[in-house]
């Protein structure tokens, strides 16, 4: 725990949120982020890639970021959205998209190749050196190449515990914060046998959910946040637009979000709403929801 605690981090980007994680994600440690697949996952992820460039008058690290996409498409045109965003509130004199290293990888052994591509990139980068690596998402290449079954289990277990032993020597190495995406499934009964930190259940758009990947790679990571979204129905005022009616009153539909911090070595389980716009992502207060 003092060790995480002596560590720098990677800014949020946000005083709310980086007060509920205590300066942020820490270096040297593996920090998962777990929630549904419109839960912001990505959209925190991308900030990340822009504020750990911030220079350190600003709470950034001054260094370069690598993004692994194991899914679809790079997501360029969002990361350019809030590079321009931070260029202007920090008032940065060169572009962040400049220093984000992109790979994209089709399966697991891909991933493991790469690793050892990326020591190489490491060393090269001695005036901006790489302090954040993210895989988004590490669930997707895990849950396509195994079946579901005793035998395959046994084998993802141990290529779980391979891609972590990697992930570690990395991030203590070169001092990198090393932050993962993954997914959840939907728990059928109340007991799902799966490490989740210290909520008894997890919740998100109305359904029970657990982290995908299983309790292998619950001891896999140091750090798991989890990303909540859930429709709210409020009170029609000025502020809130009338989109629906219900029992006879006026009311809006708002989505709501909030960020988890489910276990961590020098945290306790803390929570805090937050908000998705064009300039990124925001922590709210709760004095703010209150008046919103």
């Amino acid at each position: 725990m003092e060790v995480i605690r002596r560590r720098q981090r990677v800014t949020l980007g946000c005083a709310v949120l980086d007060q509920v994680l205590e300066g942020g994600f820490p270096c040297g440690a593996i920090t998962e982020l777990v929630g549904e697949s419109t839960a912001a996952k990505t959209q925190l992820a991308l900030q990340l890639l822009v504020t750990v460039q911030l220079p350190g008058s600003l709470g950034g690290l001054n260094g370069s970021a690598i993004y692994i996409h194991t899914e679809g498409y790079f997501p360029g045109r969002r990361l350019r959205q809030l590079a321009s965003a931070f260029q202007s509130s920090r008032g940065l004199g060169f572009d962040p998209c400049d220093n984000v290293f992109v790979e994209a990888v089709g399966t697991i052994q891909e991933l493991i190749a790469l690793f050892d591509r990326l020591e190489q990139l490491f060393e090269m980068q001695r005036e901006m050196p790489v302090r954040l690596l993210v895989i988004d998402s590490i669930a997707a290449l895990f849950r396509s190449e195994f079946e579901n079954n005793r035998a395959e289990m046994v084998v993802r277990a141990a290529t779980l515990f391979q891609v972590s032993a990697k992930l570690k020597r990395l991030a203590h190495r070169y001092d990198v914060a090393v932050v993962v995406t993954n997914q959840v499934m939907d728990c059928m009964d109340g007991s799902s046998g799966i490490q989740i930190g210290n909520l008894a259940e997890l919740v998100s758009s109305r359904r029970r959910v657990a982290p995908a990947l299983g309790l292998a790679w619950g001891h896999c990571i140091n750090i798991r946040v989890f990303l909540s979204r859930s429709q709210e129905f409020l009170q029609a005022t000025a502020k809130r637009p009338k989109l629906d009616h219900q029992d006879g009153a006026e009311v809006s539909k708002s989505t709501k979000r909030e960020l988890h911090v489910l276990f961590a070595p020098h945290l306790p389980y803390r929570s805090c709403e937050f908000v998705v716009n064009q300039s990124g992502i925001h922590g709210v207060l709760d004095d703010d929801r209150e008046n919103a």
